[in-house]
């Protein structure tokens, strides 16, 4: 951890060493939920790391609401402070969705560190402190996923995610509500894309940049519990599909890994098939298995488009079992 040196010859030895904590900005993007935002809002600030941490709360094509938080020291207004915690709300001044929300939350933060929480997620009281205690520029954790009463534990199988991970996987156990940032590396990977279409994906594209310039640390506990069920793209399948295309579009380095742009592709197709425009499911669920002709999403977008199995029924199976397609 960054130090700091005193000198002074008032004590035996002529120097003494004292920690520097750094700060931290957690930014939460949140539109007409606000029981969940609540329960996000006191796990971060209720977390055991030493250093000031700054809750910037981004409303959505929705109205600012004070947040009511009792109990935290926090009575909800725009600006408040009590000790090492303060409160900032904005509004989304830019492009709507998710990608417009996180980037007005990052020109708000004035931690050395940003970091993301979704706002129906919720993290341990020690994620933060263990994070970074030593001071890495980018790090994430593992989570445990609630799905349908059952609670599954996935934790990142790297002890530090590259850019050809990423290129191969998307490693859905690096989810965004663990991420945190060193500000100067976010300002050099670049703000969060806007263009995506519906901001789906948004993470895994900040991800691929970030991972360009260094490798993302991997603390192996599930510090983040991730609530999974009400998703603003349960039955958003053209979106999906849209966004997928074009990050394929904006990363050609994914054609290094051809195991990896087929993945990809498969998504493409499965959710185009779940769309309806069974035709354009086929065109990529073919270039999917001309890369990987084991890839299972292609397979299961053509069964999808005959009509043998259901993409809902196929989505809730694969969620129960804390997965996705």
């Amino acid at each position: 951890m960054p130090s700091k040196l005193h000198f002074g010859r008032s004590k035996p030895g002529w120097w003494i060493k004292e920690r520097v904590v750094q700060s931290v900005s957690v930014v939460i993007a949140t539109r007409d939920r606000l029981p969940l935002l609540r329960r996000a809002a006191r796990a971060v600030l209720g977390q055991d790391h030493p250093g000031h941490v700054q809750l910037v709360v981004v409303f959505d094509q929705s109205e600012p609401e004070e947040l009511g938080l009792t109990g935290c020291g926090h009575d909800g207004a725009a600006h408040c402070r009590t000790g090492c915690r303060s409160v900032t709300i904005v509004r989304n001044g830019n492009t709507p969705g998710l990608a417009g929300a996180r980037n007005a939350g990052i020109a708000a933060a004035t931690g050395d560190y940003v970091a993301f929480c979704d706002d129906d997620d919720e993290w341990r009281a020690d994620k933060l402190r263990l994070q970074l205690a030593g001071s890495p520029a980018a790090v994430a954790s593992g989570i445990e996923i609630v799905s349908g009463g059952q609670v599954t534990r996935r934790l990142v199988p790297y002890a530090a995610v590259t850019h050809r991970h990423l290129l191969r996987d998307r490693v859905m156990e690096l989810h965004p509500s663990t991420l945190v940032v060193r500000r100067d590396l976010l300002d050099r990977s670049g703000p969060v894309d806007e263009a995506l279409p519906g901001s789906y994906a948004e993470d895994y594209d900040l991800l691929l940049r970030i991972a360009r310039i260094t490798p993302v640390v991997c603390v192996p506990e599930a510090l983040v519990k991730v609530y999974w069920g009400g998703s603003f793209f349960a039955d958003r399948f053209a979106v999906i599909a849209d966004a997928l295309a074009y990050l394929i579009g904006k990363h050609p380095e994914f054609a290094s890994e051809p195991a990896g742009l087929a993945r990809l592709q498969g998504q493409v197709a499965f959710y185009r098939a779940a769309s309806g425009d069974h035709r354009a499911a086929r065109r990529w669920a073919l270039r999917a298995l001309r890369g990987n002709r084991w890839e299972p999403r292609a397979y299961l977008a053509l069964a999808v488009g005959l009509r043998l199995i259901s993409a809902r029924r196929t989505l809730r199976l694969l969620n129960a079992r804390g997965r996705g397609v």
